[in-house]
């Protein structure tokens, strides 16, 4: 019959491993939501420029050294500037935003890493035990291998010694 090894922490290993994959998922979601945000950024930085374009085609319109703004609408100047303002504080709240998400972030991969470490440690131990018991296993295969030599050298001198006996006997009846 064949011993199993049983590795007597594999719930806590089983553990280790659940908590890993808790950690790796709250690291992926972190990620996508960092993605997101930068694509969001980098969305509003576009519009920014696109805003500051039409600014200044419009500022464009007015004829150098003119002083006086007669084919320009100084209220769609306005409203363009304010809604390139605008876009400019949205862009700078994604930004620290984004900056708190970098720390959570860092500090969820700091957990992930820990985790890891944890695992990982018990994984090592696993390995190491399971080694000393595949050793053990040889250790007691050759001690039983060589209790059955012993036996059977010993079983052999007495049959040599029996029919040495025995054949000894027979040629001093022989004799007589």
């Amino acid at each position: 019959m064949m011993v199993r090894f049983v590795f007597e922490l594999e719930a806590v290993l089983e553990q280790r491993r659940r908590e890993e994959e808790t950690h790796q998922r709250a690291v992926a979601e972190l990620e996508r939501e960092r993605i997101a945000l930068e694509d969001e950024i980098a969305e509003r930085r576009e519009r920014i420029r696109g805003e500051h374009e039409a600014l200044r085609t419009e500022l464009g319109r007015v004829r150098e050294g003119d002083t006086v703004f007669g084919g320009v609408n100084v209220s769609d100047l306005r409203l363009q500037a304010h809604a390139s303002l605008t876009e400019i504080a949205r862009a700078e709240a994604s930004v620290r935003t984004l900056a708190g998400l970098c720390e959570r972030l860092d500090t969820a991969r700091l957990g992930l890493l820990q985790a890891m470490t944890r695992r990982r440690a018990l994984e090592v131990l696993r390995e190491r035990r399971y080694e000393a018991w595949k050793l053990e296993g040889v250790r007691r295969e050759n001690a039983e291998a060589d209790d059955l030599t012993v036996l059977r050298a010993g079983r052999d001198a007495e049959e040599r010694a029996a029919w040495a006996g025995g054949r000894g006997s027979a040629e001093g009846s022989d004799a007589a």
